[in-house]
């Protein structure tokens, strides 16, 4: 397992990639830097819908994990060298875990300095709303890297799908549609800030602190689940 997770470390840290990652991860936080300079831009509860939810949450944490954790499988796919892998005396759940943790390990730091950048800057330096901010950005690189390493196992167009799924699912309908929230990935992840600092965020109808934490295990347990089990049954070139 440790030996597929370094290889994958490998795979995905290519500086092209990382440079987009880094761009993206970065308007956030010029973005809070704006809104500072210029008292007139917005409201800091704007700020929180536009900036934290929609902006942060709900595109460039889907962006910057899509482009790494569809790779993790889709590279072994278009290289042909998957059934190394499957071939190898290594249980299909470590393979699936190697990825996932790959994923997260090269997408995850970004994100949460980007979230932390941005709330500390935003709010002033208090500590408290930027834990939460981070924290709300972790959980969501979480889910998002275990739907998207499942979604590059299923599809061989798994980001042009995941552009859909993140422009029309997490921008669209669950913006605007309230019942399709509860399996948005986006609304947990803000909920997960708001139970960690209730000052913030408080004009959304949020789920418990407790329904966040559950719901973040469920979906990455559920979607590991479903690449191990796509795994085990897809025909491997």
């Amino acid at each position: 397992m440790l030996s597929i997770y370094r290889l994958t470390l490998r795979q995905l840290s290519s500086p092209g990639r990382v440079g987009i990652m880094f761009v993206l991860a970065i308007m956030p936080v010029v973005i809070a830097a704006m809104v500072l300079a210029d008292n007139d831009t917005m409201s800091l509860t704007e700020f929180e819908q536009f900036v934290l939810s929609t902006m942060l949450a709900g595109s460039i944490v889907p962006l910057v994990v899509l482009a790494i954790a569809t790779s993790a499988f889709g590279n072994e796919i278009e290289d042909r060298t998957l059934a190394n892998l499957t071939l190898a005396p290594i249980p299909r759940w470590r393979i699936a875990a190697a990825k996932l943790l790959a994923s997260i390990t090269i997408a995850g730091p970004l994100v949460v300095l980007s979230a932390v950048a941005t709330a500390h800057v935003a709010f002033l330096g208090e500590w408290n709303a930027t834990i939460a901010v981070a924290a709300g950005a972790a959980a969501a690189v979480v889910m998002y890297a275990s739907l998207f390493v499942w979604l590059g196992l299923a599809s061989a167009q798994a980001v042009g799908v995941g552009l859909l799924y993140i422009v029309l699912w997490e921008g669209f309908f669950a913006q605007f549609v309230a019942g399709v929230r509860l399996l948005s990935i986006r609304y947990y992840a803000v909920a997960l800030m708001h139970g960690l600092d209730e000052r913030r965020f408080e004009v959304y109808d949020h789920a418990s602190l407790a329904a966040a934490i559950v719901m973040t295990s469920l979906v990455t347990g559920g979607f590991l689940l479903l690449a191990i089990r796509r795994l085990r049954r897809m025909d491997v070139p």
